[in-house]
């Protein structure tokens, strides 16, 4: 920290506060503030820090030291061991209310809940209750806030006949088209015509005013691009996607679905041969990419590498202006002569209307194989996520989202459906957003729902780069995709005058986050407030028998299997292999597994601490050891076997990717330092260019079972206690 913190916050001195960056003029008139608000709460630590923050006392405007040291300072005596973590942000009494979870249970709560329903802070963890034990009653309520309008309404909303569908059917007899849904005027949300559906900027243009897209151009384009697909594919066709999400990615996504194809999400990090691997396991028709990427205002290439990886057709779209800076292959074509095949066409295009459990995405999910699992989302995926971020994030119409994300990871749709099917607006920025730019983006746009991944935190605070920016319009922000670093959250949350980060995990073949926090709970920097409305879930020990819901423990989660908008199939994997086999029954039902190993507070919040199979996540990307010891095997000729485990920095944060390699030659001297270039460029070139080797180490010989299964878990345990020994001397 770059502030020293005091015993208490009542021991601060001007000379503290002159120390963290403020003039001594404005640090006395600072002191006497701060005393105030301290004087007008009780002892207590949680006590003393609401009513700080409340008193907003600390600007986004001055120095981080400063936020570091009245915050440490408030919390200097407080034992996490009894207490939990301590929370930073508190719901109001007013202020609950008008959350969307909130009128809802105002409206209902004396109804559903009888005499036991009080108000929303109070009554949450009763309601929540409530939502998981009587799934049709809740999910009714929420889908007259969403924008979901049915063809054929369903017969139930969950049917539990059928035993070989543990995880039940969903919607029975429903027919929709979710990307109408997404396209349509919807009174109850104020969301008309000339509305704002996409809000955005490209990179170098920064001073210059965000561009805006009416619903109805939106449609227009949409139908446009559905109208072209016509002339090239079957219905049903899968057609990949590997671009920056921009309004033209959004645009194809959104077009292939109106039209009754599938899309298939490819990030547009990945390398030629995991194009390929992802187009050859969804058997997908063509491609939609651009010719480049920009970032930082440079060039990378991009249509290349998919050319490089796939021999499907491609339709290649320009990174800027109407030109290509390629020449597309004999088979490829420009965007504009893909849009030209439209002309004459009807303005107006008949939506694809299918079942609620029919195919629209296929997304992709680390498996332990080699091969990415293949994830097919339904249109009930979408309605999960807007439900989602209606209730945990508090999307409301005419919000403006942003989260800087790709249709390649399962972020991209989730913010799709949650901003459209929501009423609100879509906030995109064509560049980095690591820069400057970005983060002018976020104030521009005037963005109030912010969702984040921890490594782009510590990026915009290492480089102080809201300095001179306004960013107190934000409401809500979430963070996703790896564990928080407690400091970055502070600085975070401190840009917005501490609104509240929405901590979220989940997974692709969940459509959503099992756990979450809640703006009806207080919250907690780098921790879960609890599980997602509907969901539940318990905490199972070694023998797997779960642990009693109040007790603080740590284990395998296991999901209770009626969970919407779960997946029930794979398309190159057993399902019920992967999710169920092995799990033991609870209350007549099997346990679902997701894999995380979760522990449950005193205090009662959630920390997840890992992955109890051998994935890993890396930036915020779920990746699995085989993969990457599949390429760095291949790194050296002197290699006789590698194993890739992640480890977890002393100081919290991010995992980091740990290799250890076993020589071929055991007695021949080699360079560490020589081994990690080779698996960085290895990784580079065959896996993802995001991914960083943190650490490499050359071990004699790797433990393994009986059955000769490498033991990646005792490997991550004696790395983790080594680097720790290390951290201490």
């Amino acid at each position: 920290m770059a502030a020293t913190a005091r015993g208490s916050v009542r021991e601060i001195r001007a000379a503290d506060v002159e120390a963290a960056g403020l003039a001594p003029a404005d640090a006395a008139s600072f002191l006497a503030a701060l005393r105030s608000a301290a004087a007008s709460s009780s002892s207590d630590a949680a006590a003393t820090w609401e009513a700080v923050a409340a008193a907003g006392l600390l600007r986004p405007e001055h120095p981080h030291a400063l936020h570091q040291l009245v915050y440490y300072s408030v919390y200097a005596a407080w034992d996490r061991a009894s207490r939990g973590p301590p929370p930073y942000w508190f719901p109001s009494p007013t202020g609950c209310k008008q959350t969307n979870l909130g009128r809802v249970m105002e409206e209902n709560g004396p109804k559903l809940l009888g005499s036991s329903y009080e108000d929303p802070i109070s009554s949450f963890n009763l309601f929540h209750k409530f939502s998981v034990e009587n799934q049709e009653a809740y999910w009714k309520l929420v889908l007259n806030t969403l924008s979901v309008k049915f063809q054929r309404e369903p017969k139930s909303i969950l049917d539990t006949s059928d035993e070989s569908k543990k995880g039940g059917t969903w919607f029975q007899g429903a027919v929709l088209n979710i990307a109408e849904c997404c396209l349509l005027p919807w009174p109850s949300q104020n969301r008309t015509d000339d509305s704002t559906a996409i809000v955005w900027r490209d990179e170098g243009l920064d001073d210059y005013p965000v561009n805006r897209m009416s619903l109805k151009e939106l449609r227009t384009q949409v139908m446009t691009v559905a109208h072209a697909l016509d002339t090239m594919f079957q219905k049903g066709d899968r057609i990949a996607i590997d671009m920056p999400m921009t309004c033209n990615a959004v645009i194809v996504y959104l077009a292939i679905i109106l039209g009754g194809f599938v899309v298939v999400s490819i990030a547009d990090s990945f390398a030629p041969q995991e194009i390929g691997t992802r187009m050859r396991v969804s058997d997908a028709k063509a491609i939609f990419t651009q010719d480049f990427i920009i970032r930082g205002m440079k060039k990378f290439p991009l249509y290349s590498r998919v050319m490089e990886g796939t021999s499907s057709k491609a339709i290649v779209i320009p990174a800027t202006g109407d030109c290509l800076g390629v020449t597309p292959r004999d088979g490829d074509i420009s965007w504009k002569d893909f849009l030209s095949r439209a002309a004459g066409r009807p303005s107006m295009y008949p939506p694809v209307y299918q079942s609620a459990d029919a195919l629209i995405n296929i997304l992709f999910s680390s498996g332990t194989t080699g091969d990415p699992k293949a994830i097919p989302w339904t249109q009930l995926c979408p309605i999960r996520c807007g439900a989602d971020t209606w209730a945990h994030l508090d999307v409301r119409p005419q919000d403006i989202g942003c989260w800087p994300t790709n249709l390649g990871w399962v972020m991209g749709p989730i913010m799709v459906f949650s901003s459209f099917l929501s009423g609100a607006t879509l906030a995109l920025y064509h560049g980095s957003p690591l820069g400057r730019g970005f983060c002018k983006f976020v104030q521009d746009a005037r963005v109030n729902v912010l969702g984040t991944v921890p490594s782009l935190v510590k990026s915009w605070k290492t480089g102080n780069l809201t300095k001179g920016l306004d960013w107190t319009k934000i409401r809500v922000l979430a963070t996703t995709g790896e564990a928080s670093d407690i400091d970055d959250n502070l600085w975070l949350s401190s840009r917005a005058c501490y609104k509240p980060i929405v901590e979220c995990c989940g997974g692709t073949e969940l459509a959503s986050s099992y756990i979450q926090g809640s703006l009806l709970q207080p919250q907690a920097f780098g921790a879960f407030s609890g599980a997602s409305m509907s969901t539940g879930f318990v905490i199972l020990d070694e023998q797997g028998s779960p642990y009693p819901d109040d007790l603080p423990c740590a284990g395998e989660v296991g999901l209770f299997p009626l969970y919407f908008g779960a997946s029930d199939r794979l398309l190159n994997a057993d399902h019920n292999k992967v999710y169920f086999d092995g799990m033991p029954i609870y209350r007549g039902r099997q346990l679902r597994r997701h894999g995380d190993i979760i522990q449950r507070t005193v205090g009662g919040y959630y920390i997840v601490q890992g992955r109890a199979d051998d994935t890993m996540n890396l930036g915020g990307i779920k990746t699995s050891s085989v993969e990457i010891e599949r390429v760095c095997n291949r790194a050296d000729e002197g290699l006789l076997e590698t194993a890739a485990v992640s480890i977890k920095p002393s100081g919290g944060g991010p995992e980091q990717l740990a290799i250890l390699a076993v020589l071929k030659d055991r007695t021949a001297p080699y360079d560490a330092n020589l081994l990690k270039s080779k698996f960085q460029r290895a990784i580079q070139r065959n896996l993802n260019p995001l991914f960083k080797v943190s650490y490499v180490k050359i071990v004699p010989v790797f433990p393994r079972t009986a059955s000769n299964k490498l033991l990646r878990r005792v490997l991550r345990d004696q790395l983790n206690q080594e680097l720790a020994n290390r951290s201490k001397l």
